[in-house]
């Protein structure tokens, strides 16, 4: 599907896309808890970024078009999606991106065209496109996942060369291998990252056997941030990478899929076929767009305001905040047993408006580090936790 020339295309629209009906100012709306923070903004230890609510969504946006007019997009094609596709080229190092609205689908078409005819897929067993896309693999497109390295984060190259080796053994019809798939960082295991010298290994590996590889990274910017290997040198190990717009970026939805040109240009077809090219896309694309610039530096500015608040807490000997062997942005927290944690959680919000996640089915607590930690000063939030902890 051909692409607009974005000068013909600005110039045919002839006007900035954010409508001048939204009569609200941009500090509308900041909280809904019953005490306003201190600057309207709240920290959220409950996500991977900034989530806001339709108002702030809205007046976000406003703000943006103020200084420079948003472009809407037609069916993905021009304005600020074709900005933001071309803003991860540039990130990634790869020769075209799309976009497209779903991780899920971006994820399931990458796999289906890298592996062709071939219907055999390896992944993590414990991955996103192993356990949460409702088995759109096979259903849909005919492809046999197999999974790898259950309960473990990632799957090493020698298991994943047993694993392709052993296809002739194990196998009435073992058939070629037509890709392999790795989530990094893996969000069921906590968040936790792929060491980029198995990676490397395996990109090795798969090069060499003619393998496509594909990288979930959704999350690839917070593992960058962490490990301090930048999104670039991480795409150059696959021949494809998914990124979400909305898990840290702001968006309320949306993905983008980078790529060589020969599979990313095959991608248009396959979208309208599962009924995922939508009229409008330049909500998502424009924030997305507005949140990415900055979001390393802004990211690394998070993690570390995130040590020097968790030290500090930890020095009152009411909770324990400590990270997970080889994770990211996910910490576990551990509070003194006379802290009930849900009356904790709602003091927080009620007169701090600081969110944190209610305990997991294993009476467990987990914080989220993320870049809105920096909408309060850190004094701010040390207050907060020691008036609720009693400290």
């Amino acid at each position: 599907m051909a692409r607009f020339p974005r000068r013909k295309f600005l110039k045919s629209a002839g006007f900035g896309l954010f409508p001048a009906v939204i009569p609200f100012s941009a500090k509308a709306n900041r909280s809904t808890s019953s005490r306003s923070p201190l600057n309207g903004r709240s920290v959220r230890f409950t996500s991977d970024g900034e989530i806001f609510e339709p108002a702030e969504y809205l007046a976000e946006l406003q703000s943006v078009n103020e200084r420079t007019p948003i472009v809407r997009d037609r069916y993905a094609q021009g304005g600020a999606v074709a900005a933001l596709e071309r803003a991860f080229v540039e990130k990634t190092g790869k020769e075209k991106a799309i976009y497209m609205p779903t991780g899920t689908m971006a994820n399931e078409l990458a796999i289906s065209v890298l592996s062709g005819d071939n219907a055999k897929v390896f992944v993590q067993d414990t991955s996103h496109v192993y356990r949460d896309e409702a088995d759109a693999a096979q259903r849909i497109f005919g492809k046999r996942l197999i999974g790898l390295a259950p309960g473990k984060t990632y799957f090493t190259l020698d298991e994943l060369k047993a694993a392709n080796e052993n296809l002739a053994i194990d196998e009435h019809i073992p058939g070629k291998v037509g890709a392999v798939s790795i989530e990094n960082p893996n969000r069921r295991m906590n968040g936790t990252v792929v060491p980029i010298e198995e990676i490397q290994r395996i990109s090795g590996y798969c090069r060499h056997q003619n393998i496509p590889l594909h990288l979930d990274g959704a999350r690839i910017f917070i593992a960058s941030a962490y490990t301090g290997v930048d999104v670039r040198t991480y795409a150059s190990y696959f021949d494809t990478v998914y990124i979400s717009l909305y898990k840290y970026l702001g968006a309320s939805g949306g993905a983008v899929l980078c790529g060589p040109a020969a599979i990313i240009d095959q991608m248009p077809l396959l979208i309208k076929i599962h009924g995922g090219l939508i009229a409008g896309n330049w909500l998502n694309a424009a924030m997305a767009l507005h949140r990415l610039e900055g979001f390393e530096k802004r990211m690394k500015r998070a993690i570390e305001t995130s040590q020097e608040l968790f030290a500090a807490l930890n020095a009152t000997q009411k909770l324990k905040i400590s990270p997970i062997a080889g994770g990211s942005n996910i910490h576990k927290l551990e509070l003194d047993k006379r802290i009930d944690p849900m009356t904790l959680r709602d003091k927080l919000f009620e007169e701090f408006t600081i969110r944190i996640p209610p305990p997991n089915e294993k009476k467990e607590l987990y914080l989220y580090v993320n870049e809105t930690l920096l909408n309060q000063p850190i004094e701010y939030l040390l207050t907060a936790f020691r008036k609720c902890c009693g400290a």
